[in-house]
């Protein structure tokens, strides 16, 4: 069936912290929400029928995982990334993010370092520090827009022995799929100092213009031992409300290790719904998931045309995969306070303030995409009023 980006759903009043938590954010709800990581798009009709059946069930007691669970899963990556996983080395987490959390617990002890690459997706920062260890930052280069390792710094960071290197594959927010070469040097410094690789692969299914995923784990057998891979429906088919992920360790001890600790929390089963959704979305989400992504490459290529032509002064890239917008903003001469508060109340949206993905970066901003493209249209035009005006 042919799938209808262009339609607004109007998604006020819903709970939906997109909208319903703008004032929470940004002091007002008087700005588009272009932030948080989901879109704004009804998912494929294959999931909500599934949804609707387990529903007119009316029943919701405790359900059982069967195999088709996780068995969708490994055909879908073995279709889309041409990875074979081991299905007796998965297990579910209610979320990528908890599984980073407790992942990270589960490597390290208390006072100990974990590697990350930034800029990068913000709640790295946050899951590290909340679990009381310390973020051991290597900054990408940027040049002319592109950011690419720095392989001395990398290197350098992992001769002080992190206890685990947090991966971001692909990255967020620079929308760069890491190559085979890329993903290759990271993984062989990471065996030579003796790092666990943590791959949050939340992201993998949004591959633009072509780009393909390579997860760390597929490259080989050395580094599939070397890996934890997270990864989730909930990106790919705006499914993040139901909570559910899935993690594919590199042997059954740290495995056992992982559901020992959701055990004890008696947080180890799907919910009704989550269960339904994510059989439906591997086996039959496909279709609605090509069709987003030649959407979502128009969408690119409209912001970056629109700012070119009218608002010269913001820089936004194109990413190669996600639907995140990595904005550079120095030309305007703001500080990062400054920037902020211009996006919020000069032209009224709401952005994600680029130091929140790497602390000593200044003059960036993450915009999100995923939206229809008369919201987009809307958004810009009250930029480039706003710094007009400036």
């Amino acid at each position: 069936m042919i799938y209808d980006f262009d339609k607004i759903s109007y998604r006020e009043g819903t709970n939906c912290a997109k909208y319903d938590e703008r004032i929470k954010k940004f002091g007002t709800d008087d700005v588009i929400p272009l932030w948080i990581a989901d879109m704004d798009f009804a998912t494929a009709k294959p999931i909500t029928d599934a949804i609707k059946a387990r529903a007119e069930q009316e029943i919701f007691g405790y359900v059982s995982r069967p195999d088709e669970y996780f068995d969708s899963l490994c055909r879908w990556q073995k279709k889309r990334n041409n990875w074979d996983i081991d299905k007796e080395l998965l297990s579910f987490s209610v979320g990528v993010v908890p599984a980073l959390a407790a992942l990270i617990r589960q490597l390290s002890e208390i006072g100990d370092e974990i590697l990350i690459q930034t800029p990068v997706y913000p709640e790295f920062y946050d899951i590290v520090e909340a679990a009381d260890r310390k973020v051991l930052a290597s900054r990408l280069v940027e040049k002319d827009g592109a950011w690419s390792i720095d392989y001395t710094d990398f290197e350098n960071k992992l001769k002080r022995h992190p206890k685990a290197f947090i991966l971001c594959n692909p990255q967020n927010p620079t929308g760069h799929p890491w190559s085979r070469e890329e993903l290759t040097k990271m993984g062989e410094l990471c065996i030579k100092y003796g790092v666990t690789v943590i791959s949050d692969e939340i992201h993998a299914d949004l591959m633009l213009w072509g780009n393909k995923h390579i997860p760390m784990a597929s490259i080989s057998r050395e580094f599939a031992a070397n890996t934890i891979t997270c990864t989730a429906i909930s990106k790919t088919f705006n499914l993040a409300g139901l909570q559910a992920a899935s993690v594919i360790f590199n042997n059954q001890e740290e495995k056992a290790k992982f559901e020992k600790l959701w055990h004890s929390l008696e947080i180890h089963r799907n919910n009704s719904f989550s269960l339904v959704a994510s059989i439906a979305a591997y086996n039959e989400g496909e279709e609605w998931l090509e069709q987003l992504l030649k959407y979502l490459e128009d969408n690119m290529k409209f912001i970056h045309s629109y700012c070119k032509k009218y608002i010269p002064k913001i820089k936004p890239n194109i990413p190669e995969c996600t639907y995140l917008v990595w904005i550079d903003c120095r030309e305007l001469g703001l500080t990062d306070e400054e920037l902020n508060e211009f996006m919020i109340k000069k032209a009224k949206i709401g952005l994600n303030a680029g130091n929140g993905f790497d602390r000593d970066l200044t003059g960036f901003m993450r915009l999100n995409a995923a939206c229809p493209r008369s919201i987009l249209e809307k958004a810009l035009d009250q930029l480039k009023d706003a710094v007009n005006n400036l």
